[in-house]
């Protein structure tokens, strides 16, 4: 009966709408990463982003029960956040390891510690909100099979792919889509070009921060209602190994994102049909769930090692520009 389940049209429809569903945190942060590294820089902050924007995006609408404020808070904390990088990674050239490193740490620590300082009276109590809603588009969530895949999703989910086609459109045939590929992969180039490799390298690292963040802010004020330390889960090192299999175009990293989305929603689905069972030889092993729930992970390393070794890298990446040099 189990396995029936599994064929059945209305569990595929599920599935497929559930997989958009649950990649929409990863698409913000997909893209944001995608964007930064096609000019050069490496954001290693990206899982701290994350935790920084749930934090604040759930503060804030809990504070004024208005979650249209949570989302203005998530992106003004994402600019602040993008700038300090975007001097630390671009103007001052540091190792993009270590920093990126020290950034999701230090994140880490402002969003738990402003958590408590906030919560601190109601220790051992899960505060919550009323989250966002998914939102039904009239007449087009009546289109068979698509409808209910496309057009009873989140509104955060609506502004994901929209921004992801225009963003593929910016990349292939504008100018701004031009000079930053150019600045990514010969910035010397770039710059006797006449164009700033600073200035495009600082709207990059700071458009994509301010998209990390609103990755976050979906999961504690849409996914979820409340916040949690283990909230973001790896996405954001998830996000970076997406970039690499999507191969810096984005269409393919929405693509990957989905993707992911549906293996992480497939373990789930099989968690809840109680297939934690296997028979060999007459024998029942019991599967742990945890081996569910680091399937999506397992699998996002192997596709990074297959991809990767025909990845086509923007050729300045992790390399910091300095015009005297």
């Amino acid at each position: 009966m189990m396995q029936a389940e599994l064929v059945t049209f209305g569990f595929v429809i599920a599935m497929a709408a559930a997989s958009i569903r649950i990649a929409t945190s990863l698409m913000y942060a997909t893209l944001g990463e995608m964007i930064t590294e096609r000019s050069g820089i490496l954001n290693l902050g990206i899982e701290g982003l994350m935790i920084l924007g749930a934090m604040t995006a759930f503060i804030t609408t809990y504070a004024t029960h208005n979650l249209t404020l949570g989302v203005c808070a998530t992106i003004l904390v994402g600019l602040v956040e993008g700038l300090v990088m975007a001097v630390v990674y671009g103007r001052i050239g540091t190792n993009q390891h270590v920093w990126g490193v020290a950034f999701t740490i230090a994140n880490f620590g402002l969003a738990y510690f402003i958590y408590r300082l906030y919560f601190g009276g109601t220790a051992g109590v899960m505060s919550t909100i009323i989250p966002y809603a998914p939102v039904r588009i009239p007449f087009l969530a009546d289109i068979p099979v698509l409808g209910p895949i496309l057009f009873e999703q989140y509104a955060y989910t609506y502004v994901a792919l929209i921004l992801f086609v225009v963003f593929a459109i910016v990349f292939k045939y504008t100018i701004w889509g031009l000079i930053i590929t150019v600045v990514g992969d010969n910035p010397a180039a770039a710059d006797t070009a006449g164009i700033s490799v600073y200035r495009t390298r600082y709207i990059a690292v700071t458009l994509g921060a301010i998209f990390m963040a609103l990755g976050g802010s979906f999961l504690s004020i849409a996914q979820f209602n409340a916040f949690l330390f283990e909230i973001v889960a790896g996405r954001g090192w998830i996000a970076i190994a997406l970039v690499t299999i999507g191969n810096w175009k984005p269409m393919r990293c929405l693509f990957v994102a989905i993707l992911f989305g549906f293996i992480d929603a497939l373990q789930l689905r099989l968690q809840a049909l109680g297939m934690n069972e296997i028979t060999l030889a007459g024998t029942a092993i019991t599967i742990p769930f945890q081996l569910f729930l680091a399937l999506p992970y397992v699998l996002t390393i192997l596709f990074l090692v297959i991809s990767s070794r025909k990845a086509d890298y923007p050729t300045a990446l992790l390399t910091p520009y300095r015009r005297e040099e």
